[in-house]
């Protein structure tokens, strides 16, 4: 089974060091062409495709709509994700959740990745990478399978905190990345400049109020710091993010922070219907926030998970946001 493949990969692998890299994925039936071989930067080191990957598995739903959104679902085996999608219906790529197969609802293993005949996964650290489950870049080059990683989530080792460029930044860097792997750099490039002019075209805040990212947690919220989306999320929408300061991306805080820092609104980080409503009545029912501004004016906001990671949604995410934070009065 996959002798020759996974003898080259090995050797391959030991030439290679960095976050992100691996062997030029196989493209199972997939034609050259003059555009081959390509190479790209994934986080920060050089990755090269010597032909169109054409059996790719993805991890996650923001994850797998970069693919969607750029018409690339015909070159997927499938994608891993939970049951919950968020508003499928509402985004303009519904359609490829139909054709490309829905693998597993659990986290991706190798052997989904073996039994799909993948010749790429694209998964993120934390987003279906992770070196406690055996799934990582290094590991599936053992397998003759390539990688790429969700530049959101770039680290250069265990326990090393992500965050190597501006969250939007990252979304613009995987789409430009994409079009060149998948040769459609046409369509990642007008892709890319209608989100960036959509976020140009919200208008500049007169004033910006404190927001805090809420994503689950009793004991203590877990919450976004500098480096996840939310952050630029929030603050392109004219908030401030009240844990900005925090030089990690997911992470947890005490109470005590959110009370003193009195954010003026709460985002909620929906996982799915009852998720949301859950949330909202924890919050609005915990003494300890009954004095915080954003609980005692009943000003709590919710985007879905997918808003709120690196994916095709985030510019959509900045616009609805934007637009509840205009009805904030200054203090």
């Amino acid at each position: 089974m996959r002798t020759k493949a996974v003898a080259s990969a090995a050797l391959l692998a030991l030439a290679l060091t960095g976050c992100g890299a691996e062997i030029a994925p196989r493209g199972d039936g997939a034609a050259t062409s003059a555009h081959y071989p390509v190479t790209v930067d994934n986080c920060g080191s050089p990755v090269t495709f010597k032909q169109k990957p054409a059996r790719v598995v993805t991890n996650d739903v923001g994850i797998t709509e970069l693919m969607f959104a750029l018409g690339l679902e015909g070159r997927m085996a499938g994608y891993v994700m939970p049951d919950d999608k968020g508003q499928v219906d509402k985004v303009a790529w519904k359609d490829a959740y139909q054709r490309a197969p829905w693998l597993s609802k659990k986290q991706i293993t190798k052997e989904i990745a073996l039994e799909a005949k993948a010749d790429l996964v694209f998964a993120g650290w934390h987003y279906g990478f992770d070196e406690s489950s055996g799934v990582t870049p290094q590991a599936l080059a053992g397998l003759g399978i390539g990688s790429y990683v969700l530049t959101e989530s770039c680290r250069s080792g265990k326990g090393t905190e992500r965050g190597v460029m501006s969250p939007l930044h990252a979304l613009y860097t995987d789409l430009t990345n994409l079009g060149e792997i998948f040769d459609v750099r046409d369509r990642a490039d007008r892709l890319v400049a209608g989100f960036k002019a959509e976020i140009a075209a919200v208008p500049e805040p007169a004033y910006r109020p404190g927001v805090f990212l809420y994503d689950s947690g009793e004991d203590k919220p877990y919450t976004s710091g500098r480096f996840a989306a939310p952050e630029e999320i929030i603050t392109k929408a004219g908030g401030r993010n009240v844990t900005g300061d925090l030089a990690d991306s997911w992470t947890t805080v005490g109470w005590e922070t959110v009370v003193e820092r009195d954010p003026e609104v709460i985002v909620i980080n929906n996982y799915g219907t009852p998720d949301a409503e859950a949330k909202r009545q924890f919050l609005k029912s915990f003494p300890p926030l009954a004095g915080v501004s954003a609980v005692r004016n009943d000003r709590i906001f919710v985007l879905d998970y997918v808003d709120l990671v690196e994916s095709p949604r985030n510019p959509a995410a900045v616009t609805a946001l934007a637009a509840y934070l205009r009805t904030v009065p200054a203090r």
